[in-house]
């Protein structure tokens, strides 16, 4: 252990003396789900999330980005317009704790050692990696399975400004397309429990998480050149 943390702060060191400009910093918003249970309204946050990000900006307009973030998402047939699944009544929550890496791209440059204020809409896309519980629903009442990992795409717009010489203020929201189809309980894989499933099928589950990033930044003036 002692080993492995020397090496993350060799490489932090190592990364400032390159010359980059990081960023830290928290995400603070609510989450939903979109899939076979509930309204399908695509952002219409019903639970709170929270999370910690990482950036290594490599130019005024792109930069490596990394984030954990976890929340509970909870969705209900009482809430839909739908009368079929309003008549259905089914109801669930999952725990979802998830890891993300990838580019995140500035609309226009974002020189963090110019002072004067800046602002820029950017996009933000990679890959996740999450954790879940395995659902099934029977009798009405949802069960859990099995703990169990999948993958998602993120897709996350924003407009990000620096509103203080070392604070920069995100507004995003980023949508999740995941690999799976069980998030709510209506696919399970255990092929025990095929006769349970419910719903589309061939249509995989989303979640979304919409909320602010507040972010320190840290790091000597960067060169910018083409390597």
């Amino acid at each position: 252990m002692n080993k492995i943390f020397s090496l993350f702060i060799c490489s932090l060191l190592s990364l400032t003396m390159q010359s980059q400009i990081h960023e830290v910093g928290v995400f603070l918003g609510g989450s939903n789900y979109i899939g076979d249970i509930g309204p399908t309204t695509y952002v219409a946050p019903n639970e709170p999330a929270f999370g910690l990000l990482y950036k290594w900006n490599k130019s005024p307009r792109h930069a490596y980005r990394f984030s954990y973030t976890q929340t509970k998402l909870t969705s209900s047939d009482h809430n839909s317009k739908e009368p079929s699944r309003n008549q259905r009544g089914y109801d669930f929550e999952n725990n979802i704790k998830e890891v993300s890496l990838g580019l995140e791209f500035n609309f226009f440059d974002f020189n963090l050692h110019k002072l004067e204020r800046k602002v820029t809409p950017y996009v933000y896309s990679g890959i996740s990696y999450f954790r879940y519980d395995e659902l099934y629903i029977t009798g009405g009442s949802t069960r859990i399975d099995k703990a169990a990992n999948g993958f998602a795409i993120p897709m996350t717009v924003g407009v990000k400004s620096n509103i203080w010489p070392n604070l920069i203020l995100g507004i995003e929201v980023g949508t999740r397309f995941s690999l799976t189809d069980n998030i709510d309980g209506s696919n399970p894989k255990n092929s025990s429990l095929k006769p349970l499933r419910f719903g589309n099928i061939n249509n995989n589950d989303w979640y979304v998480f919409s909320g602010i990033t507040l972010t320190y930044t840290f790091g000597e003036k960067p060169c910018y050149c083409p390597e």
